[in-house]
Formats: C-alpha cells, sequence, structure tokens
C-alpha cells in the first residue's frame, strides 16, 4: 500500500549543512557501504526532501555512490498538492540553480568522493532543475530527470556537458510530447549532445514515487536498472 503524504509540520529530512547561495544550506548525506565512491546529487519533488527523496537518496548510497539531496524548501514539507505548488512557486529557479550548485561544491569537496564531476538526480519539479543546473554546471557529467517539468522557457544548453538520460511516463499528461520534443531538439542542436528520453507505457506523472497512488512498479524498476549503470559509466 502507498505510504500517505508527511502531515503538515513535519520537517525535511536532514544530516548535513553546507555553505551555498550566500548561506547556510540543509541537505541529506548518505555514504555508500564501503564509504566512498562517485557524486550523486539527488533533487527533490515538489514536496520537499521527504521520506521517498530520503530513501531514493539511500538508495543510491547502497549501489556504490555519495549521494546528497539538498533541501530547496529550507526544511519545510509539503502536505498536499495546494502547499507544494505553492512552495515551488515561490522557490526562484536561479536561486535553486546557486543553492544547488554549491551542493555540487560540498559533494565534490569530501574526500570520499572518487570522481571529478558528479551526476544529478531529480524527479518531477527536481527533474526540471536538473536540467537546469546541468545547462549551468560543467561539473554535472550525468543528469537524469525523472518525468522533469521545465518552468517556463527551457535553459540555455549551449554550455551542457552532461549526457542525459530522460525517464518519463506516456500517460502523464503534465508533459506533453511535444514538450519533449522541444527539449529534444534543443539539448541536442545547442549541445551537440543527444539525450536518451524514455517513454514507460502505462506510467503516468510521479511513477517512480512508490509512496504515492501513482506508483507504477515495473516502470520504476526498468527506469531504475537503466539509470545505476548510467551514472557509474558517465562518473567513472
Amino acid at each position: 500500500m502507498p505510504k500517505p503524504p508527511q502531515p503538515s509540520g513535519i520537517s525535511a529530512r536532514q544530516n548535513v549543512t553546507f555553505p551555498s547561495a550566500d548561506t547556510m544550506a540543509h541537505g541529506y548525506l548518505v555514504r555508500p557501504p564501503d564509504g566512498s565512491g562517485p557524486g550523486v546529487i539527488v533533487i527533490q519533488e515538489w514536496w520537499g526532501l521527504d521520506d521517498h527523496i530520503a530513501d531514493v537518496t539511500e538508495r543510491l548510497a547502497r549501489e556504490g555512490f555519495v549521494a546528497l539531496a539538498p533541501d530547496l524548501y529550507g526544511g519545510r514539507v509539503a502536505h498536499d498538492a495546494e502547499q507544494a505548488g505553492r512552495l515551488m512557486r515561490e522557490l526562484p529557479v536561479g536561486h535553486a540553480v546557486h543553492l544547488l550548485s554549491g551542493a555540487v561544491d560540498h559533494l565534490l569537496s569530501l574526500p570520499e568522493v572518487t570522481s571529478s564531476t558528479v551526476g544529478a538526480v531529480g524527479f518531477c519539479m527536481g527533474g526540471g532543475f536538473v536540467l537546469y543546473l546541468a545547462a549551468a554546471e560543467p561539473r554535472v557529467s550525468a543528469a537524469v530527470p525523472f518525468y522533469g517539468v521545465i518552468q517556463g522557457d527551457l535553459p540555455d544548453f549551449s554550455g551542457l556537458r552532461a549526457q542525459v538520460l530522460g525517464h518519463y511516463g506516456e500517460r502523464d499528461g503534465s508533459i506533453p510530447a511535444e514538450r519533449l520534443d522541444e527539449l529534444h531538439r534543443a539539448i541536442t542542436e545547442q549541445a551537440g549532445i543527444e539525450p536518451d528520453l524514455r517513454f514507460y507505457p502505462g506510467a503516468g506523472h510521479a511513477f517512480f514515487n512508490d509512496q504515492r497512488p501513482s506508483h507504477h512498479r515495473d516502470s520504476a524498476q526498468r527506469a531504475w536498472v537503466a539509470t545505476i549503470p548510467f551514472l557509474h559509466r558517465q562518473l567513472g
């Protein structure tokens, strides 16, 4: 059974503090069982840094990565879609990218991180921020947006250095096919990189989130099985 959304008042999952965006940011950092590995940034959905994002971070650590999920909402976690939408609208894209770039700084500064670049994995709002961050940050070499939602205009991809593996549900009405055609064309033409954008039959939006009714087990498993070796290949 899907777990219910976290009720209002529950704080985000945090266990680390680092300087970013001219302030002190917080996040959830998990190391792999052997203590070291390539670095991966995990970017939250519009709900916040909740149990689902913490679980994804832990799963990545078990796959051999040093995984860091920055808290973009400053400790707040939404308890319904109305609040989540408001928190997302209150987060300027530029500020989020600045904060995420600081998270890249922090992750690469850790002695247990063995890679010189990082991967970025994000979901919904966070999937969009994966693309914004990779477009602005050449130290991102692997970008994995899950049903990434771009708010407004597409970023300038001329500085993109990352290979892109995107996961989208064919039944996701919030991301029309023509929008993904536009995304594919922009990345290919501006960066000279052809993104691998995959579609999953039977899956809708948020199909990877096993704490929501939208979870589509088969699609989630196939996306995960593709993502892990992709990250290892790009990060060495």
